[in-house]
């Protein structure tokens, strides 16, 4: 099958939202496979289609985004400036989220899924088909639930993120109080729109694209200072031009001057050895010149 073929495969597969899954048993240390991905690696090794990934891994994306497919459907996508590591134990998936944001979608709950972001752990409500988003920066933890419920544990409480909310978290690393609601809650109610996997799909496909173009951008950024410093180049060698053109009629100027002066003293010479009159002048001066 040509390059060409399977890149055209993932992304139809993406956007109708039916990728299969990597086959994953209970107990292996296989985590999943990778859907697609742009300027990310696991292990300092480029990601590319298809790529294993296990337990004890750790994903790292710059400008980009990475999606895993797991087993029964479930699949994680990772968005930009993200470090995570992965851990296999039994039926679950766990992300370890160093920093960054990563979106999880259970679609089967024969594997479970869970992210750890600080002390704080976040997985789908059992019975529940769920799509969530964590994302953690400089100590500060937001859990948004979009389709389906997430259950937030950890530093002594535990929270109930209801579809269509969000709830911010400070993890001890930040020196302040983690968080600022207690006790088990459910919060708020489903006013907002749901999306299913082929929502996702679209969006982690918006999200490469998004990082294709981020990539464009700051490659015609570059471009344009080079543009930029080869003008001010180009300029700073016109008028270096200029001034040694200048310079060149200045000189030239000074020697018709001389040259001038030089057949006067010649004229000179010839009447004070001949006498007035004796011989013709031997030098005219040219237009524009006279003699003193």
């Amino acid at each position: 099958m040509s390059k060409k073929h399977t890149v055209r495969t993932l992304i139809m597969l993406l956007l109708l939202g039916v990728m299969a899954a990597a086959p994953v048993y209970a107990g292996s240390a296989v985590v999943g496979s990778v859907a697609g991905s742009l300027n990310a690696t696991v292990g300092g090794q480029t990601l590319a289609p298809n790529t294993v990934i296990f337990s004890g891994d750790s994903l790292q994306v710059k400008d980009g985004a990475a999606v895993i497919a797991l087993d029964n459907g479930n699949r994680m996508a990772f968005g930009r400036e993200t470090e995570a590591s992965f851990l296999r134990e039994a039926n679950t998936v766990e992300v370890v989220l160093g920093h960054g944001n990563v979106s999880m979608y259970q679609a089967d709950q024969r594997t479970g899924l869970a992210v750890k972001a600080g002390e704080y752990e976040i997985a789908p409500s059992a019975g529940y088909k769920t799509l969530g988003e964590v994302a953690m920066l400089n100590g500060v933890v937001t859990v948004t639930s979009k389709q389906g419920a997430l259950m937030v544990s950890g530093a002594g409480r535990t929270l109930q993120v209801a579809q269509g909310k969000t709830v911010t978290l400070t993890t001890t690393t930040a020196r302040t109080p983690a968080p600022q609601t207690g006790g088990s809650q459910k919060l708020g109610s489903s006013t907002d729109e749901l999306l299913d996997v082929g929502a996702l799909a679209a969006g982690v496909v918006a999200a490469i694209l998004a990082g294709v173009a981020i990539s464009r951008a700051d490659d015609a950024n570059t471009s344009a200072q080079n543009a930029t410093s080869a003008a001010d180049a180009a300029a700073a060698a016109a008028s270096s031009a200029s001034s040694a053109a200048a310079a060149a009629d200045s000189a030239a100027l000074q020697a018709a001057t001389n040259a001038n002066l030089a057949g006067c003293a010649l004229n000179t010479w010839n009447t004070e050895v001949y006498g007035p009159g004796v011989y013709p002048s031997p030098y005219t001066p040219p237009a524009g010149y006279t003699c003193p």
